[in-house]
């Protein structure tokens, strides 16, 4: 996978996981498109931005969470920006699936700072 084809998944994504789905644990393409623009660090901030402004819900949910692991302050702004937008997530952690608003799920990133990506999806339970 190459930049663009991660930007392009990103923008198109219909899922938010970061790691294996289902049994079978596969990865979604596009958490494979996060993980790739992760290990390209800091490079990648311009194509963060574009999904950030140009993705599905869980496209910008994967950007915030880009941006907060390269750049605190950008990541906590991007958060406060879609804890107002419309939007629904489909989020998947192993075979659990569960959909939500954007808006919840950001506002969940902004009461947890330190948590791990997918600790702010709703179900998620500490215990």
């Amino acid at each position: 996978m190459d930049d663009n084809e991660a930007v392009s998944e990103l923008i198109a994504a219909r899922l938010l996981s970061f790691g294996g789905i289902g049994f079978a644990g596969r990865l979604d393409p596009s958490t494979d498109a996060y993980h790739h623009l992760r290990k390209r660090g800091e490079q990648a901030l311009p194509l963060i931005e574009r999904v950030l402004d140009e993705g599905t819900p869980a496209g910008r949910a994967y950007a915030a969470t880009l941006l907060k692991h390269l750049d605190e302050q950008a990541g906590n702004a991007a958060w406060e920006r879609l804890a107002g937008e419309p939007g629904e997530i489909r989020f998947y952690s192993g075979c659990i699936s569960s959909g939500f608003p954007l808006a919840e799920y950001a506002r969940r990133a902004i009461d947890l700072p330190d948590a791990p990506p997918g600790l702010a999806a709703p179900y998620y339970d500490q215990g």
